[in-house]
C-alpha cells in the first residue's frame, strides 16, 4: 500500500475537485492511503513529502509558490511518483518552466473545442497492454513535449479546426511516461471533465499509469 497525495484547484471548467474524488476512490480501491487536499502548502512541507509515494496535481492554470515548486521537484528527484491528467497537470503554473520540464510537455491549443478524435495505442507497454484503440469526445490536445518521452497513445490531427492546418497529418503523444530524477512520471491529456472518464480506455489508462508511476510500482 502507497501513500498518495491529490491536490486540487486552480480553473474550475477542469472539475478539478470531481475528476480528484475519481481517482481518490480509483486508488483508495486499489488498496492506497489517499489524502484529497484544495491546497498547495503540503508541498513546502520536506517531511511530508518525503512520506507521499504517489502525488496527483490536478491545477490547471494558476499559481505555485517557489517553495512549493521547490518541494514538489524534490520529492519526485527523490523518488516520489507524479501522474495526473490534462489541464490538471499538462497546462499548471504556466510560469514555471522547470515544473513543465518534470511532465514532459505543456498544453498549447485544442482546436476545434469540443469534437470527436481518435486514440491510438503506441506502445506494448504494461500500461496500455491489451487496450485497443478507441474514441473520444473532448478537445484534442496539441502540446510541446519532451522528445525523450516514452510515448504510450497517440491522436492525429486533421488540420480542419480555426485555421490552424499545419497541423494536419500531425502525431500528437496522448499519454507518455518518463523519468525525473529517480521518480516516475506518468501523464495523459484525456480527462477534460469527470465525464471523459467515463470511456472505460481513458479511465484505466490514467489507473494504470497512477500505479506505474507510485514509488515501488510496477515497472
Amino acid at each position: 500500500m502507497g501513500r498518495v497525495f491529490i491536490t486540487w484547484g486552480g480553473w474550475n471548467g477542469h472539475e478539478p475537485e470531481q475528476t480528484a474524488a475519481i481517482f481518490a476512490d480509483v486508488l483508495e480501491a486499489d488498496g492506497h492511503d489517499v489524502t484529497v487536499t484544495d491546497r498547495l502548502e503540503p508541498l513546502a512541507d520536506e517531511d511530508f513529502m518525503a512520506a507521499v509515494d504517489l502525488v496527483v496535481p490536478v491545477w490547471t492554470m494558476s499559481q505555485i509558490g517557489r517553495d512549493q515548486e521547490a518541494g514538489l521537484l524534490k520529492a519526485i528527484r527523490a523518488g516520489t511518483g507524479c501522474a495526473g491528467w490534462h489541464g490538471g497537470m499538462g497546462d499548471s503554473f504556466r510560469n514555471n518552466v522547470e515544473y513543465q520540464f518534470m511532465v514532459g510537455g505543456q498544453f498549447i491549443c485544442h482546436p476545434g473545442g469540443i469534437i470527436d478524435y481518435e486514440v491510438n495505442i503506441a506502445s506494448d507497454d504494461p500500461i496500455v497492454a491489451g487496450l485497443d484503440d478507441f474514441g473520444m469526445r473532448s478537445e484534442q490536445y496539441f502540446m510541446h513535449v519532451d522528445p525523450s518521452n516514452e510515448v504510450l497513445a497517440t491522436t492525429t490531427f486533421k488540420g480542419e479546426h480555426w485555421g490552424i492546418d499545419w497541423v494536419r497529418g500531425a502525431t500528437m503523444p496522448v499519454a507518455w511516461k518518463k523519468r525525473y530524477g529517480t521518480g516516475k512520471v506518468f501523464y495523459s491529456s484525456l480527462g477534460h471533465v469527470a465525464s471523459d472518464f467515463d470511456v472505460p480506455e481513458a479511465r484505466e489508462i490514467m489507473r494504470r499509469g497512477c500505479l506505474w508511476a507510485i514509488r515501488n510500482g510496477g515497472g
